[in-house]
């Protein structure tokens, strides 16, 4: 589905990516690991065309380099970004209603499964969404990136500062998206929730890729685990 090859990025004249090389393919959930300032955020703002790039990033046959957000976007790619990036003054049902590009209808994603996936959307949804707790505006981004209907879905640090119980439902929404033939670019630090729910794990070092594997192969390197993962 998404293929990259020999990328390169950069932050003004800073190197940033040093010819990652790496694809994802259709209903795959790939984890994509590093420390901080590894270059996992920057590799999927590359994919969005949000960071200065060069090589190959070809998603279904179609090259993305030098396309702008909303183009990659409409091609089928949604992105979660680490931030949320909310409307903190729209409730949470015009959030979602915000995700449906250009008032597509009809994809495989409604609003009811949105609140069957998380029932707290549902009693908060005419709630404004600048007053919920992090856990609930961070499954209210990742619903209203479902609503645009992408095939692929990017998504950082989804976990980050969640309560464990919050967390275990944001496990349980990456397996509905591959239940569902949605491919996942997983952005995580965490170990744990990559191992659980991922199909193949990459690990970021430099700005380059140095693993991949699956989890059982990952668990099962202590090299690479303590090199480029533990702190």
């Amino acid at each position: 589905m998404l293929q990259l090859k020999n990328l390169h990025a950069f932050y003004g004249k800073s190197h940033v990516l040093h010819g990652v090389n790496f694809e994802v393919r259709d209903s795959e959930i790939v984890a994509l690991l590093g420390r901080n300032g590894s270059g996992r955020s920057t590799t999927v703002k590359s994919i969005m065309g949000l960071v200065d790039a060069s090589g190959s990033m070809v998603f279904k046959g179609q090259e993305l380099l030098g396309r702008k957000a909303f183009e990659v976007a409409h091609a089928g790619i949604g992105y979660v970004p680490e931030n949320r990036d909310i409307f903190p003054t729209l409730t949470v049902h015009q959030n979602l209603m915000l995700g449906e590009k250009g008032g597509k209808k009809g994809g495989r994603w409604s609003f009811d499964d949105m609140y069957k996936l998380f029932p707290r959307l549902k009693e908060r949804q005419h709630t404004e969404a600048g007053v919920l707790s992090g856990g609930e505006q961070q499954m209210l981004t990742l619903c209203r990136t479902l609503m645009g209907d992408p095939e692929l879905i990017m998504i950082d640090e989804p976990t980050e500062g969640l309560a464990p119980k919050i967390v275990e439902l944001v496990a349980e929404y990456l397996r509905e998206l591959k239940r569902r033939g949605i491919g996942v670019l997983l952005v995580e630090q965490k170990l744990t929730i990559a191992l659980e729910v991922a199909d193949r794990c990459l690990v970021m070092g430099h700005g380059q890729i140095v693993f991949e594997g699956t989890p059982a192969e990952l668990r099962a390197n202590a090299y690479i685990r303590k090199e480029w993962l533990e702190v």
